[in-house]
């Protein structure tokens, strides 16, 4: 099995593109993800040392001052030593079962983010791009652009300030590591619990529920030992019970417990927001929103916040109309006593409402979707798409970190194998509860004739179902495995010149448009008919299934868009520009969901503290958004006529993933689609929303009380 650089160039002066890679060779003496390095919790201190080790000899190359060229090619190997380290440990600590890892790699995670401070103003190496973008004679555009983008990205650090507030820049920017670090930490500590009589749950939850036995009952004393549940309220499980159990009172007891945990993470955000802003007003902007999004489409606060009061105008009528058809039914079923309309008796009433209308069986949609064959319909839309296939790769020696891990190249009969993919599908303890990919090595050139390989990994939480080993997937779940897909596929094919541009790693408002894009795959019956299957006979998945899947989809998509709009507004909010006062950040949530939705606030909950897009996402999370607008242009026009032919599948291709963010985002989208893709507002970019709002049907939605 060839290794992901083809060809190691160990020349560091005549040809300066050595690089000290992993292989997939098969070899015994690989380690960790195929690090050698890491065949050891402590293998994590040597991966760092050889990671600084290996950059200081870049520095002193570059300090001399070589062509432009070479100096950007020994940055981007800086870059690429680096983010493989950071990338490795922070999948370490979401997925490693043996703690003593997870500790190693959180120690080294800590470590190579004081050095990347370090990198990140460093004197020499500034003066070094700032050279090599001068360069008149810089052969190529993604060289201007690399050369752009790392002299941006170094005044983003302070380089260009005095010692003192360079110091101090340093010294938030640990801060701000340490905080998220601790951030995710108190939702994994403390997720929240309530304790319920089993009789008030539905036998078939019971598995997710831990007996206890006490002396009272719900809401009173109970003279008789009753049998209770405690139902610890993180994210998945709360869910469930929102959405399955009939009971009103344990719905609310739910919902206020997991959303108002944990609480420690409110003075957490308080110093996280501080510490941003701080830092984006020493470096010299208004605020981190700000600071965030120079080179983004959007390109200022101002202009986002614009586009989302547009959408929220724009949605609220047909979302209201929602909300009173959701009242009604309440009203219908329980009577004109029942009260009104709580934050808990969403997800419940909706649900019935979809079952209802659509004569929907959520538990027989599963039943086609066996994780084997969602695995086998991912290798099906890649080889007709792309006339790729995944090919399975045995894991060596302490490469992988768990029996559960799959690992496949991906493989062109042409061009030979072009990346590799980890997945990590099922759940498990101690597992990050929710579904991301990671990149653990971005591609880059070596040379003209060498590439190094893309390897990302692909992690998902998916159950056994409670009566069967088999892990059957809801619709909702499959959407969110295409989802993640198009990720991997973003950094699997794109064939940048250098890592700083690879795969995802782009225009924070585009980098979300290939894992939406790829959503619409798995709501398409000529892509489901082809993997789709029920678990026990292999029946194909009816048609007329899929058609009330897409029909309950549409049935509350206003009221959706119109959260996924509030959740952008308050991250806009907290990163905005900060008053004299500091914000309550309770206040602040309360206040945008009572002005820009009908939906009642429950005091004493405060969700955001464990929102943990404010983290990596910070002032950005708009851009989910921005993603849903232009995935919807570009199925539109261009895949949905016939989505698995490969003529789509080179657009997609050539047009949009191979690119990374080598081209200018708008140059890209621009030649993808054409005209209506894009408009201008206040002097910055925003998507055209028309494809989205007329696939959801809420530009001429009628929601009379006969059709819901």
């Amino acid at each position: 099995m060839s290794s992901l650089v083809r060809r190691a160039v160990l020349n560091l002066r005549s040809n300066f593109t050595g690089n000290r890679y992993l292989s997939t060779s098969g070899s015994k003496a690989t380690g960790l993800y195929g690090f050698h390095q890491l065949k050891s919790p402590q293998g994590f201190q040597r991966f760092v040392d050889n990671a600084i080790e290996r950059s200081g000899e870049l520095i002193d190359y570059i300090s001399g001052m070589p062509s432009s060229k070479e100096i950007l090619k020994a940055m981007d190997e800086i870059s690429d030593t680096v983010c493989t380290v950071l990338d490795s440990t922070t999948l370490c600590r979401h997925t490693h079962p043996d703690r003593e890892f997870v500790q190693e790699a959180t120690k080294a995670l800590m470590r190579m983010n004081e050095y990347l401070h370090f990198l990140n103003t460093n004197q020499s190496l500034y003066n070094a791009v700032v050279k090599a973008e001068q360069d008149k004679y810089l052969p190529r555009s993604e060289d201007k652009r690399a050369a752009a983008h790392l002299r941006f990205d170094f005044e983003k650090g302070g380089v260009h300030l005095c010692s003192d507030k360079l110091d101090r820049v340093n010294k938030l920017n640990k801060d701000i590591s340490q905080l998220c670090i601790e951030f995710g930490e108190n939702i994994d500590k403390d997720p929240g619990h309530v304790d319920v009589p089993a009789s008030v749950i539905p036998k078939r939850l019971h598995h997710l529920m831990k007996p206890i036995k006490r002396y009272r009952s719900l809401g009173s004393i109970s003279k008789n030992r009753e049998k209770e549940f405690r139902i610890v309220t993180e994210e998945s499980t709360l869910h469930t019970i929102l959405q399955h159990v009939p009971d009103d009172k344990v719905r609310k007891m739910a919902y206020a417990r997991g959303n108002s945990a944990p609480r420690a993470n409110l003075a957490v955000l308080d110093k996280l927001i501080a510490a941003r802003h701080e830092l984006a007003q020493i470096v010299g902007y208004k605020s981190y929103a700000e600071y965030c999004m120079q080179l983004n489409l959007s390109s200022s606060p101002d202009v986002v916040y614009s586009f989302l009061l547009k959408m929220s105008k724009l949605v609220r009528p047909m979302a209201d109309e929602e909300f009173k058809a959701i009242w009604n039914f309440k009203k219908e079923k329980y009577g004109q006593g029942c009260g009104d309309l709580e934050p808990w008796d969403e997800t419940y009433l909706t649900g019935l409402m979809k079952s209802s209308v659509s004569e929907l069986d959520f538990s027989v949609v599963s039943s086609y979707f066996p994780l084997s064959q969602c695995i086998e319909g991912l290798k099906v839309l890649t080889e007709s798409l792309f006339g790729m296939t995944f090919r399975s790769i045995p894991l060596a020696d302490s490469e992988t970190w768990h029996p559960d891990v799959l690992k496949m190249s991906l493989h062109h009969p042409d061009e030979g194998d072009l990346g590799y993919l980890y997945l990590d599908l099922t759940s498990r303890k101690g597992k990050y509860p929710g579904c991301a990919h990671y990149a653990i090595k971005g591609g880059r050139r070596i040379s003209d004739s060498d590439y190094q390989l893309p390897v990302v990994a692909l992690v998902c939480n998916f159950s056994e179902s409670r009566y069967s080993s088999t892990v059957r997937l809801s619709h909702s779940e499959v959407e969110t495995l295409f989802h993640e897909f198009g990720h991997a596929l973003h950094s699997l094919l794109s064939r940048t010149d250098y890592q700083h541009f690879s795969g995802t790693r782009i225009a924070f408002d585009l980098a979300e448009t290939p894992s939406n894009l790829f959503e619409y795959y798995a709501w398409d019956y000529r892509v489901l008919r082809t993997f789709s299957k029920h678990y026990s006979t292999g029946e194909p998945i009816p048609e007329n299934l899929v058609e009330a899947l897409q029909r309950a989809k549409k049935m509350f998509a206003a009221t959706e868009l119109q959260r996924q709009i509030l959740y952008a507004m308050v991250d806009q909010k907290l990163f905005g520009e900060e008053s004299s006062v500091p914000k309550d950040t309770v206040t602040l949530f309360r206040d945008l969901k009572m002005q820009h939705t009908s939906w009642k606030h429950m005091e004493g909950t405060h969700w955001h503290t464990r929102f943990t897009h404010l983290l990596n996402y910070g002032a950005g999370y708009y851009t989910y958004l921005y993603a849903k607008c232009f995935a919807a242009t570009i199925w539109q026009k261009i895949c949905k006529d016939d989505p698995l032919s490969r003529a789509t599948g080179s657009a997609i291709r050539m047009g949009l993933l191979q690119h990374g963010g080598a081209k200018d985002p708008s140059d890209l989208l621009n030649d993808l689609v054409g005209d209506g893709i894009l408009t201008k507002l206040d002097g910055g970019i925003v998507p055209d929303v028309s494809s989205l709002y007329g696939e959801l049907g809420l530009l001429t939605r009628d929601l009379s009380k006969s059709q819901l």
